[in-house]
């Protein structure tokens, strides 16, 4: 009888660890779709750490996670491209923020959609501009659905792509 008593602890330990880990400190990401490419693509695994937010803020071009609103089992992956108080406008299909074009360094071409939000825009106060990497094919910040993200509302910070092993490596 001692022995299952042990055994029982023990799982309730490991359980309480897991879940602990999961809700605190870090989880996995399936990234699905293309709107974070060429950083990340379709069927990719990432590691979503949750301590820099729990202790800290976003930080421009951290990449995170968050639920979707409209269905909050879907998980969005986007980039951060503006901070609260931020002046987020569009000009000739190129972001501007605080009137300071955008380094685009993560994306390629011109924007084709604008999305529906009208700009400019000031980023609310604990809140992020976000937008994917693939400009022309994310649901993002320029769209009313997804709107600026509230730093409660994110998961945390992408850190690692462990799958697949070839691509293994920091995210940046």
């Amino acid at each position: 009888m001692a022995e299952a008593a042990e055994w029982a602890a023990g799982i309730i330990c490991v359980a309480a660890l897991l879940l602990i880990t999961r809700n605190f400190i870090f989880r996995t990401a399936l990234i699905s779709g293309p709107s974070m490419e060429p950083t990340l693509y379709h069927g990719e695994r990432v590691v979503v750490m949750k301590l820099p937010y729990i202790f800290g803020s976003p930080e421009l071009n951290d990449v995170v996670a968050f639920p979707y609103r409209e269905n909050p089992s879907q998980l969005f992956v986007k980039r951060v491209i503006g901070l609260p108080g931020d002046v987020v406008d569009i000009i000739d299909r190129r972001m501007t923020i605080n009137g300071v074009e955008l380094d685009d360094a993560f994306t390629e071409g011109l924007m084709v959609s604008v999305g529906d939000v009208v700009f400019p825009i000031t980023v609310p106060e604990n809140a992020y501009f976000v937008m994917g990497d693939h400009r022309n094919s994310s649901n993002d910040s320029r769209f009313t659905n997804v709107g600026c993200i509230g730093k409660k509302e994110m998961l945390g910070k992408l850190v690692l792509r462990f799958w697949p092993p070839g691509q293994f490596g920091k995210i940046r």
